[in-house]
């Protein structure tokens, strides 16, 4: 059995510490010792609890705050950690200095979930043991940055299937909106940032309704472009067409009622909002930037198409709700596809072989 540290210093909740979630779980499930390190106010604790995984606090304030690297000391000698996951630049420097301190030599793993330019080579090249990215794209861009190709692993984040299961949620959306079952629906669910999209999909709403005169779009999220995105349904006349349905905790429910996903996106490390999609069974339209590709296969499970295109977004759209038998086919291929190479359990397997192959290596 190994005892794994999963570090996170930040305190808000999104992809990054869902999955850190869903691998302690996994983790633990597979007979690990798992516990998380968090900021006092971390929401990654307070869930992380309501599952049973082992939590501890400290505060870090900065990236070099001796209290936190003796805390961290400590508890790698009292806990005998074997393995240190990092997963955000703060902890990663914090917990990474702890590590080649201690005298226990805990391995160090370092997880980039995002696909932004890095900021510090240091804590890639030389405080981590081994990188794993959550996809192929940014596997190869942090080699292309310098960092040994032999030092990062591509493990996917994955969909939790028991939760994204079409055959056990219930479609109410159309109901408690009040439009006919027959009404074309178009969703998105996402945090409400420009990178995202969605004023994008917003101009492609006209060209769209030319055709699809009854199509009704719904947005699921919330964040800092809330009324920027509020002011352009306006300024459009889209009011009766576009409803903001806020943060929603029905995220698998509002998938099952659409007809098709949609995220014109700019930037993605994966795409894990296109996985849920597809794991409810539904066609899906991204654009290919970052780790699209790796999800969206282009007319096999959904659209693959160019950024910053309201046109393209529109003929996409367009196409899947006049062919719905085609569409109908690439939700199947989708949920096959999800079901094969993104589930959580595979993604659990893959860290824990990573983790137990480090140890093995470490101890000859």
């Amino acid at each position: 059995m190994l005892t794994i540290l999963h570090t996170e210093s930040s305190t808000g909740w999104g992809g990054q510490e869902n999955r850190t979630l869903h691998e302690s779980i996994g983790l633990k499930a597979l007979g690990q010792r798992i516990l998380i390190l968090c900021q006092p106010s971390g929401i990654l604790g307070e869930k992380a609890e309501t599952r049973g995984i082992e939590v501890r606090r400290c505060r870090m304030r900065k990236s070099y705050d001796i209290l936190a690297i003796k805390y961290i000391l400590d508890l790698i000698k009292t806990e005998n950690i074997d393995i240190i996951n990092t997963h955000s630049g703060k902890d990663t420097l914090l917990a990474g200095i702890a590590g080649r301190l201690s005298a226990r030599k805990p391995l160090i793993v370092r997880t980039r979930h995002l696909a932004l330019p890095i900021t510090s080579r240091f804590t890639y090249r030389y405080l981590s043991h081994r990188i794993v990215t959550v996809s192929e794209y940014v596997r190869q861009y942090l080699i292309g940055e310098g960092i040994p190709e032999k030092q990062v692993t591509a493990v996917p984040t994955c969909v939790d299937l028991t939760k994204f299961d079409p055959e056990k949620t219930k479609e109410n959306l159309r109901e408690d909106m009040g439009v006919e079952r027959d009404t074309p629906l178009v969703g998105t669910v996402s945090i409400l940032r420009r990178k995202k999209g969605h004023h994008i999909l917003i101009d492609a709403i006209p060209l769209i309704l030319k055709k699809v005169p009854d199509a009704v779009f719904v947005f699921a999220g919330n964040g800092p472009q809330k009324q920027n995105i509020l002011n352009k349904i306006k300024s459009l006349g889209l009011e009766n067409k576009v409803f903001m349905l806020g943060l929603r905790n029905d995220v698998p429910a509002i998938l099952k009622s659409i007809d098709l996903f949609v995220l014109p996106t700019f930037q993605e490390a994966l795409g894990t909002s296109f996985l849920e999609a597809m794991a409810m069974g539904k066609p899906v339209v991204g654009t290919n930037v970052g780790g699209v590709g790796e999800v969206i296969k282009n007319g096999l499970n959904g659209f693959l198409i160019e950024p910053d295109s309201p046109r393209a977004v529109a003929e996409a759209i367009i196409k899947l709700l006049e062919d719905k038998e085609s569409a109908k086919k690439m939700g199947i291929e989708g949920r096959k596809m999800v079901e094969r190479n993104f589930s959580v359990e595979k993604m659990c397997r893959e860290m824990l072989d990573l983790y137990s192959s480090l140890s093995e290596r470490k101890n000859r």
